[in-house]
């Protein structure tokens, strides 16, 4: 299924502010509608900035990505758009379906309200979109012929479906591992965001499975504190990676997410169910120190990562029942 400029147009409402969702350094993503096979489908429409440097190449990276990739866990791209505007300006979009419960950043940090009530992932659903994303990192990195690496895998890059599935998007700046990319374009030398790229990528080091682990192990220590990596109150010695360090093993419940810490205070009068929940977040927070080592050699492979969280959730959900019993 190809798509005009005038049908994207038209299923935006002419790219209309209220329909904007989200916007990034290489374009906005807007909210739509459309008809496929005589049904109404909810689609997102990524608008290339097309001045920005790097822009045309990132479309190119998102298309040969997604046209090799296929997961449960990684965003579906529908189609693209390669034309020309009503004013004779290039014009470029990619079409994907439309995620409706927004990004983990905003579960994360916006504090989200329905009906009233604040609305949060509880721990479980946590631990479950941790193992979401491995998973998909794993597929990517285990890829045939050659691995794939995202490069930017951070909190606003992971998107949750009705139900709470995750779902990794936006490979603007992925590309195939010892991909020959030269270096002329701003696109080439970009390594992720700040706070998320691996330490080895500022000295203009190749990407690499390992880097993209970095990432993913700032994201879920993030996930579990309610911290950013860029947060003002760490400064140039400390890091969200050292913040949590030094809370290990034994003062995790001071530094655990407040959202968190308040499922683990509602059940309070059962202190063994609450231990429980420290013992399980601690377990994950090492999870998250193993994958964010300063050298690339010494971090977990997304595999191993993937085991282990895997391990925790059975271990968590066996005890929690046998706690019901």
């Amino acid at each position: 299924m190809r798509v005009s400029y005038a049908e994207l147009a038209n299923a935006t409402s002419g790219f209309a502010s209220e329909n904007l969702i989200g916007a990034g350094s290489f374009g906005s993503v807007y909210k739509g509608t459309m008809r496929s096979n005589d049904q109404q489908r909810v689609i997102a429409v990524k608008v290339l900035n097309l001045m920005q440097r790097g822009a045309s190449q990132s479309f190119v990276a998102e298309c040969e990505t997604l046209r090799y990739a296929r997961h449960r866990n990684l965003v579906k791209i529908l189609t693209i758009c390669s034309s020309i505007d009503f004013k004779g300006h290039d014009f470029k979009a990619l079409v994907y379906e439309f995620l409706p419960n927004g990004n983990l950043d905003q579960w994360v940090h916006k504090h989200i309200i329905e009906d009233g009530e604040p609305k949060a992932l509880d721990l479980t659903t946590r631990l479950n979109v941790g193992i979401d994303v491995a998973s998909s990192l794993d597929y990517l990195h285990q890829h045939k012929p050659t691995p794939i690496i995202h490069c930017d895998l951070k909190p606003s890059n992971v998107l949750l479906d009705s139900s709470l599935v995750a779902r990794v998007g936006d490979f603007g700046l992925a590309r195939f591992l010892h991909q020959d990319i030269g270096t002329s374009s701003g696109w080439a030398s970009m390594r992720g965001s700040i706070g998320y790229a691996a330490p080895e990528y500022g000295l203009g080091n190749e990407v690499s499975t390992q880097g993209d682990v970095y990432g993913y192990g700032i994201l879920l220590l993030e996930m579990f504190t309610g911290k950013r990596p860029t947060d003002n109150e760490f400064g140039e010695a400390m890091g969200l990676r050292k913040y949590v360090q030094m809370a290990l093993p034994d003062t995790v419940s001071t530094i655990m997410d407040q959202q968190l810490r308040m499922e683990i205070e509602d059940g309070e009068a059962d202190t063994s169910n609450s231990k429980l929940r420290i013992s399980c977040i601690t377990s994950i927070l090492q999870v998250g120190i193993s994958c964010s080592e300063e050298m690339p050699m010494d971090r977990m492979s997304i595999g191993d990562a993937l085991k282990e969280l895997q391990a925790i959730r059975e271990k968590f959900q066996k005890l929690l029942c046998s706690e019901a019993a």
